[in-house]
This record gives structure tokens, sequence and C-alpha cells, in this order.
């Protein structure tokens, strides 16, 4: 379960859990590009993050981290929806919303927050105990007023996202019918409306301003692309396939719907049940309508890794990544089937792969671990501990990170780059003790 891209059953802590998946991160980013250049925002600096929740929402925290749940891609009905959100997001962030918010609201500290993308990182990791610990995201009462915001913030990030729609010639109706959603909420209990509505205060003026832009609009009629229409039911069927039930995705999917989303969608719920018999037909099937898609490579290459046939699930991992050699994601999940191949010539393309991983993001503790242990295995013990040590400060385990970070000096030749860091780990996880005791 840790070990795949997307999480079958992601475990959860006591509020949030995370799913990382390589085309629906990128689905998302491919949706969020444009809008963030409108803003004058540079892409690359911004950090899409899937939060495994069926209610809708979305926020921004952390500086410029987006955060969506997987409840609001389901529901979506089309990409203009998600895309809209998008946009209101953004406006947030090129408006300097949550410096203004943490400003206004004092009793929010920077080591409470960064505990919702730590406690994340430990729940991708596998360890819900530490998720747990870090983070209280669904009971912190300083972190909702936290990603809450005004009246008057909401309506201005209204107007940026309409302006960075309307720049990149998108229609702001999915905004809209987004927004016609949420009102029907409003005549909800509090208790039973979703987290969106309570962050984001809606009012009729926002939606009749949102009308009123669209009555104006020359991109109000602008019909979405085929390639976002066709992207959309597919991140929205795997997302289906995934996290709910063989019977609910089989409503939603039948049998008799030969359709692209149809056939992955029921290719993932039949995996899961598990029923490879019917699972990996579907997706051999998809692979022969697409052979270049990076994603169905990677599915067939997660069934088959999953139920122990190493040796099919291998050469699938690699077409995936041979398809999409710049993620980090596929890379990592490529080593890992390396690594339990555990042969001398694959853990030493583990290791390139896996260092290639954490030099796009250093913040997965599930790919330190990995590291260290095919370093383990090649007898290199020095580069295993360091790499284990940073798994244990990323997860919290400061003690855990010093002691290991200590064998790692000692193994290490002093004064190389690796020595260096473990001395950097060290220094850190004595910082952040302090810390801790200080609060």
């Amino acid at each position: 379960m840790a070990i795949a891209v997307l999480l079958p059953s992601p475990v959860s802590a006591k509020g949030i859990s995370m799913i990382r998946d390589a085309e629906i991160e990128n689905t998302i980013r491919d949706y969020a590009k444009p809008l963030l250049l409108a803003a004058g925002l540079e892409p690359s600096s911004i950090r899409i993050h899937i939060v495994n929740d069926n209610t809708l929402n979305a926020f921004v925290a952390g500086g410029q981290q987006i955060f969506i749940n997987t409840g609001l891609i389901i529901r979506s009905k089309k990409a203009s929806q998600i895309i809209g959100v998008l946009a209101h997001e953004i406006g947030h962030i090129a408006g300097g919303h949550l410096i203004k918010a943490a400003n206004a609201r004092k009793d929010v500290s920077a080591a409470t927050l960064l505990g919702i993308l730590l406690g994340g990182a430990a729940i991708v990791a596998g360890r819900p105990d530490a998720g747990s610990a870090a983070i209280q995201l669904g009971t912190n009462i300083g972190i909702k007023n936290y990603l809450s915001f005004s009246r008057t913030q909401e309506s201005s990030a209204d107007q940026a996202g309409l302006r960075f729609l309307d720049g990149t010639q998108q229609s702001s109706r999915g905004l809209l019918e987004f927004m016609e959603v949420l009102e029907d909420q409003e005549l909800l209990s509090a208790r039973n409306q979703d987290p969106y509505v309570r962050t984001h205060p809606l009012s009729r003026d926002r939606i009749d301003s949102i009308r009123h832009h669209l009555e104006k609009s020359r991109y109000a009629d602008k019909v979405e692309s085929v390639a976002n229409r066709i992207s959309h039911a597919r991140i929205k069927a795997k997302l289906i396939g995934f996290t709910q039930s063989l019977t609910r995705t089989l409503r939603a999917y039948p049998e008799d719907s030969d359709t692209l989303d149809g056939n992955y969608a029921r290719s993932i719920a039949y995996y899961r049940r598990p029923n490879l018999a019917k699972a990996i037909p579907l997706i051999d099937k998809l692979i022969a309508q697409l052979p270049n898609d990076p994603y169905f490579h990677e599915l067939k290459g997660q069934i088959y890794f999953e139920n122990g046939k190493i040796d099919l699930a291998l050469p699938s991992y690699q077409k995936s990544v041979d398809l999409l050699p710049e993620s980090a994601l596929l890379k990592a999940q490529l080593a890992q089937a390396q690594i339990e191949k555990n042969s001398p010539g694959l853990l030493r393309k583990a290791v390139d792969n896996l260092l290639f991983s954490v030099d796009r993001d250093a913040t997965r503790p599930f790919v330190w671990r990995q590291l260290g242990i095919a370093y383990g295995r090649l007898g290199k013990m020095g580069e295993s501990s360091r790499a284990l040590a940073e798994e244990a400060i990323l997860i919290g385990r400061y003690r855990d990170a010093i002691g290991i970070a200590e064998r790692a000096k000692k193994q290490l030749k002093r004064g190389s780059p690796n020595w260096l860091r473990a001395e950097d780990i060290i220094n850190t996880a004595r910082q952040n003790m302090k810390n801790q005791e200080k609060r």
C-alpha cells in the first residue's frame, strides 16, 4: 500500500491523508500552469497536493502550495469547474492573502502549519501514527481559522481568478457552476456543510458578480478543449476506481460502457478486488489503444507488483519511465520494484532512480527509506545511514535522526557532502527538539 504511487486504501490520520499519483498531479498542474503564468507566478514554485477526502474542498497554505480534495475532483462535472476553483485559489496566492491571514491570526504558529505538511508526508510514508501526531487538521481551530478568508478577500480572489481565466481565454462558467453548488450548501447546517463553504464564506454578491462578468466576457461560451475533457474524465475515473468499492465503480461505469475512462476505472477496481483475470485484459486493451501512454504502463506494473509478480512488473514500470523520464514519482516506483528483485545491477539502477527522485522532491520519507535500503544492500552503509536519517527527520523522529546521522558520520569520509549533510541533520534535529520543549 505505501509502495503505490496512488494509494488504493490510503492510510488516514485525524483529518488529512495524501494521495501521490503522477497522472493526477500532472493533470492538475497542467490546468494550473496557464493561470499561474497569467498571475505572474512561476509554475515550478507551486506545489500541488491531492488530499484523500471525499468532501468538497480546496485551499492554499504554507506559501505557494495548493491542496485539492479528491471529493472535489470526483464530484466535478467537467475540467472547467476544477480550473475555476484553481483560478480562485491562485487569486488568494497572488493577492498575498495567506500573509495577511497569518498576520491577523497570531495563534497559528509556523510549526503548526508545518505540521500539516510534515504530517502528510509521514502518512504517505506509511506512518499514520507520526502523521496523527503531527497534524490535527480536522479539529485544530487555529488551522481552520488560518485557512479561512474574509468575504472581502474572497471577492478579491474571485475577481483575480476571473482575470486569469479571461487572460488565458477560458470561460469562467465552471467557476460559476461550482459557486452554485456551494450556494446550495449554505442552506445546510454547519455540521453538514462541505469544508469549502466554512473556510471560504459565500455571498449572493459574489455569485452575482461572477454572473455579471460572464455576461460581458468574450470567452463566456468558450468550450473547454478536447484534451481537458479527456484528462478530466481519466483522473475522475482513476479516483473512483481507487477510492470507491467495486459495486459503486460499476454503477458509475457499467460493464457495457466500452469507453476509455470506463475501462480505466474498472481495471483499477478489479485489480483492487483482486481479480487480475478481469483487470489485466482491461489495462491491456487501454495500452493497445494508447501504447505510448506512461500511466497505463504504470498501472499494469502496479497491478503485477502488488500481486508479487516482480518479473512482470519491472518491464511495465520501466516502460512508464521511458515514456515519462522526468517523473520523480514514476522513477521511485520503478526503483522499488528494482530493489525487490535484489540483484546488484538493478540495485545500482534503483539508487540512480531514487537519487533523481529526491533531487526533484526531497520531502518524501518513503523515497529516502528506499534509498537507505538500496545503499545498504550494496554495502554502502554510510550513504544508507544518511538516507535513513533524512527519513527520520522528515517524519519527526528527531532523536532517531540524530543517532542515525551520528552513525553515518562515523561511516563516511569526514568533510564529504554526505558527512556534511549528516551534520546538518543533527543540528536541525536538535533545534527542532528544543523548539518542541518550548511549546
